[in-house]
This record gives C-alpha cells, structure tokens and sequence, in this order.
C-alpha cells in the first residue's frame, strides 16, 4: 500500500489481490472442514438451541455461535495478509507507510474485540441496553486512528443548500459521534433483520459483494488506495462467511448467533469509515435502515415488544405467517396508537381489535418486522422462499439502488 498512490493499481496491488483471494478461498475450505468437526464441541458446551420454524423442532440439537469460526479463519488470513501488503515496503525502512500499519492494526482490533463481545453475547444474552454500547467500545481503535492521521471533519454539502448553508460544514466532534453511530448501527442492523435460516449471513454476503464491486469500480479513482484497503478485507470476509451460508440455510445445520452479526456489521463500519466511503456505505442498508425504522415502535416501546419476533410456523402447511404481540388497548400511549395506525395504513403491519369475555379492549398486531411485512403482503411462505424474497429485496434495494444513486443521483446534488 503505497503512500503517494496513483489513480491506477500497480503490479506488485494485482498481486496482493490475486494472493488474497487465493488464501481467502483456502480459509473457506478451511471454515467448511471445521464446522462439522466443531459443531458437536459446541454443543457439549450447551451452545445450541432448536429452529422454531420446523416440525419436531424439539428433537433436533443445532449448534450455535458458528459465526465465530468464519470470524476466527477471517482474522488468522488477515494476519497473514499483513506480511504480503506491506512487504514492499520493508527495504528501505524509512519508507514504511506507519499511518497505514496503524491503521490496518487498528481495524483488526475493532474486529477482533466485536467478534470477542458478540461471541460473550451469545453466551451471557447480554440486555438490549448492553448491546448498543459493545460496539462504542470496538469502534474507539478506529475513532483514535482516524483523530491521529486524518483529523478531518468537514463535510461538502448538496447543491439546493449551498445558498443558505454554505459549501462545506466542520461539524467537529459531531463527525466522531456520527462515525460511532456508524459502528453502533451497522453492528446491530443486522441483528435485527433475522430470525430465518440463511438471512443474516445471506445479508451480509450481499452488502460485503456490493462493497467489493463500488471498490473495484472506484480502483481507477483518485481514493484507489482507501478502496484497494476495503478490497482486502471484503474478499476474505466473503470467503470464510459463503460456507456459513452453505450450511445455515434451510434446513440449517448451524446457527450462526450474534457473534456473525456483529463480526459482519464491524468490518463494514471498518471499512468505511478508514477507507472514507461511510455515506456510500450506508446506502447499501437501506434494507436494514427501513427495517430499523419500521422497528422504532417496538424497540423503543411505544408498542410492547416481545423477546423473539420471528415468524410463526403453522405446522399443517409448513410454511410461515406473521407473529403478533397482543397488549390492552387502554395500555396504549396516543403516540403508538399513532405509530400503529400509520404503519397500518401504509400496509407494513396488520392490527385488529377485539373483546375480552370482560369487554377488556385488545389489540393483536403483526410485529413491526421487514421479515412480517413481506408475510403481510404475500401470506404464508415457507421458510427457504422467505429468505430468497428477502435477499431479493437486499440485492434491489441494498446494491441496485445505491449504485443508482451513486452514480447518477449523486450528479444532481454534488457535482457543479
């Protein structure tokens, strides 16, 4: 990785690249080969539980926490990769790229401690409340990094503002704060969109594939040394993550556990934040964005929000319906009867009233869920189409649009 980096890649960053994807399809054979040795150790260690959504559930033991496998593979080849990326630069000494080293080392430790607090997650079942700040916690390597080597914190503003507002804004410490909130959403983002086989990996594969192509296609750019960075770590991250897919769809043979989620939502917010594409980035969870906000009501409680709100298997036709919380009417503040009927009218949830034998008023409603409104809108679906459906929805909205507004959008409000 090179200092004073051309607009072009070089022969010795081809090389990196080829070498990297080659070790990162052997740590694929790798993940593959230990999860079946694993699971069992894993479920001796009592982490297992029972997929919900399957007839005779209770008589099958599936092993949790496999995230940490892909996670531990993941940062072994990035170790390694270590020795390839800056071995150019090892003679003469005095032209050791140290910013870049710390920078690589301190994206590494945001990993490491997110893989560390995730798997401590899935086996303490951490609160809510405990889960928004682990990621705080990873994410300071980064936020001291970035205060050390870049310092910067001005933002270019769109075009219809510029007359009011200026050219550019420093927002300060707000932009520090703005990329902790990236860490923080992106590492429960997608803790949130799951509860069927195959999407919480599925999801990840998709926004790690879009980075990977925005990358490649901005390696020609003038920031090709950030992207050539992010490169590095999305083809491994793709790598060791595809076997956890394999076998985490359904049926799944393993659960992949908070430990994925918040390994997959790190590296993201890693390389977005030190290879400086963060807005880009985040345009590739819209998915998980509109999921998120769908979940307010819910999350923040305006509406009761039960422990688990996955689908509901209706053993007779093996397929899914929505899940429903049920809660008295009177119990229901005006700003999340508001939020019920709002969502209700717009069609991503469904609600209805009825009485109790004590003329008691209560209220059933479908939990406030991407993955419930997609069975709202199409009705029972068996588990595998519900997961395709979903990716479907991440692949239009999560890397078609984004690059739709990337790349044409964008001219309209940011180039003169």
């Amino acid at each position: 990785m090179k200092q004073n980096h051309t607009s072009a890649i070089d022969r010795f960053d081809l090389f990196t690249l080829v070498f990297d994807i080659l070790i990162s399809i052997v740590g694929g054979i790798i993940v593959n080969r230990l999860i079946p040795i694993l699971k069992e150790k894993f479920i001796r260690a009592q982490l297992w539980g029972y997929d919900l959504n399957k007839r005779n559930s209770r008589e099958v033991k599936i092993a949790e926490s496999q995230g940490v496998i892909a996670a531990g593979i993941f940062l072994i080849l990035m170790f390694i990769m270590i020795a390839i990326v800056f071995s150019e630069h090892l003679h003469p000494l005095s032209d050791f790229p140290h910013n870049k080293f710390i920078e690589y080392l301190a994206a590494l430790l945001s990993i490491c401690c997110m893989v560390l607090l995730g798997f401590a997650d899935d086996v303490l079942d951490l609160r809510w409340s405990v889960k928004l700040m682990l990621p705080l916690i990873a994410s300071l390597p980064l936020l001291l990094v970035y205060f050390a080597n870049y310092h910067s914190t001005t933002i270019i503003l769109p075009k219809p503002v510029r007359p009011l507002l200026g050219h550019q804004w420093n927002l300060g410490i707000l932009y520090y704060v703005y990329m902790s909130m990236v860490s923080v959403f992106c590492t429960n983002a997608i803790n949130i969109l799951a509860g069927v086989n195959g999407l919480e990996v599925g999801q990840s594969i998709v926004i790690a594939s879009s980075i990977l192509m925005f990358n490649l296609i901005e390696l020609q750019g003038s920031c090709s040394e950030e992207h050539l960075f992010s490169l590095y770590f999305m083809i491994p991250f793709i790598g060791c993550t595809f076997p956890i897919l394999l076998r985490n769809w359904c049926p799944a043979q393993i659960f992949v556990g908070d430990t994925l989620c918040y390994f997959s939502g790190m590296t993201f917010a890693v390389v977005g934040i030190l290879g400086h594409f963060s807005k880009t980035m985040l345009l590739f969870f819209i998915p998980q964005i509109a999921n998120f906000l769908l979940s307010i009501p819910q999350l923040f409680h305006f509406i009761p929000c039960p422990r688990h709100r996955l689908p509901r298997l209706n053993p007779e036709l093996n397929k899914l319906n929505p899940s429903e919380v049920e809660f008295k009417k009177k119990d229901l503040k005006p700003l999340g009867w508001l939020m019920l009927r709002f969502f209700s009218a717009i069609k991503f949830v469904r609600y209805r009233e009825y009485k109790m034998h004590d003329n008691e008023v209560m209220i059933a409603t479908t939990n406030f869920t991407i993955i419930n409104t997609v069975l709202c809108w199409t009705g029972p679906l068996h588990e595998a189409t519900l997961t395709r459906i979903l990716l479907l929805i991440q692949i239009i909205f999560g890397t078609a649009l984004p690059f739709f507004i990337r790349y044409y959008l964008v001219k309209f409000f940011y180039e003169s």
